[in-house]
């Protein structure tokens, strides 16, 4: 009885290994959206998902949100990093909400619902929109939220694109929370000519992301949404049900996520951006610092 229990448990345990080393064996095939921040982190996942024993494939540089969406629900990939927000207002096409637990919960519940698809927990990652001023303003000014900068802002100079002058969640919504009306406004097609405009002193007030290099390069003040007008844009993986299946590579994904957040993102941005580096070789650098990838 004894060797039968014991070949029972061998065999019962070789059977837990084979299956560990057949889903490991899969190919895992990541994708991301069309801009920087994307590349990175989908290569973060890549490299992570490599180094833990994972075949990955990589389908970078899909396309728009509504591309790649449509990629994940279709198998061509399994997984890709995508916003909170995002899913929220253009996949779901669901009213602004600006509660981040709240938003969480509705476009996980929708994607599993409608597309079998779900979202893992998300990184501390929130990339949303960013109202900057220059540092010396802000101390002029004692600006540290939007409501301080409603108090001044018939003075200032606004620099924006040119949907932010129409959605809720621009300057029509800044004017009904926060009584907010400037002094006079210009509008820039390109991120980075607001940016420059703003170092340059030709407008005071500028909207970007909260995952722009610029903020921390220049040292600009990122105002805080103190009112909550602006709905979250948390960051988290997006991947097929069967993969979400396998507690591994949630594992590699959440070990990952842990690592990163907005100052984290700021700066692998700009070493892409400024210093030219490929987003693959920026992700293995990060990798290897953190002890994940060799």
């Amino acid at each position: 009885m004894r060797i039968a229990s014991l070949l029972g448990r061998g065999l019962a345990a070789a059977a837990v290994l084979l299956a560990a080393g057949a889903v490991q064996a899969q190919t895992i095939k990541v994708g991301s959206k069309n801009f920087t921040e994307q590349f990175i982190v989908a290569e973060l996942y890549a490299g992570a998902l490599e180094a833990a024993g994972f075949k990955v494939e990589r389908k970078i540089n899909l396309g728009a949100t509504l591309v790649a969406h449509e990629a994940l629900r279709t198998g061509a990939i399994d997984l890709y990093p995508e916003y909170t927000g995002t899913g929220l207002l253009a996949v779901m096409k669901a009213p602004v909400d600006t509660d981040a637990q709240r938003v969480f919960d509705k476009v996980k519940g929708f994607y599993e619902k409608e597309f079998n698809l779900t979202w893992l927990a998300p990184s501390k990652v929130n990339n949303g929109y960013a109202i900057v001023v220059r540092p010396e303003l802000a101390e002029k000014d004692h600006l540290k939220t939007l409501s301080d900068l409603a108090k001044v802002s018939k003075t200032l100079k606004l620099g924006a694109g040119s949907e932010f002058f129409d959605r809720f969640d621009g300057l029509p919504g800044l004017k009904q929370v926060y009584g907010m009306e400037f002094g006079d406004a210009r509008q820039f097609a390109a991120l980075r000519l607001r940016y420059e405009a703003l170092s340059q002193k030709q407008v005071d007030v500028a909207n970007g992301f909260s995952t722009d290099w610029q903020i921390a390069a220049e040292k600009f003040a990122a105002l805080d949404d103190d009112k909550n007008l602006f709905p979250p844009y948390q960051l988290a993986p997006v991947v097929r049900m069967d993969i979400a299946k396998n507690q591994q590579v949630v594992d590699v994904l959440a070990k990952v996520d842990a690592l990163i957040d907005n100052p984290t993102m700021q700066e692998l941005n700009r070493q892409v951006e400024v210093d030219k580096k490929e987003p693959r070789r920026v992700a293995a650098d990060f990798l290897k610092a953190k002890g994940i990838a060799k």
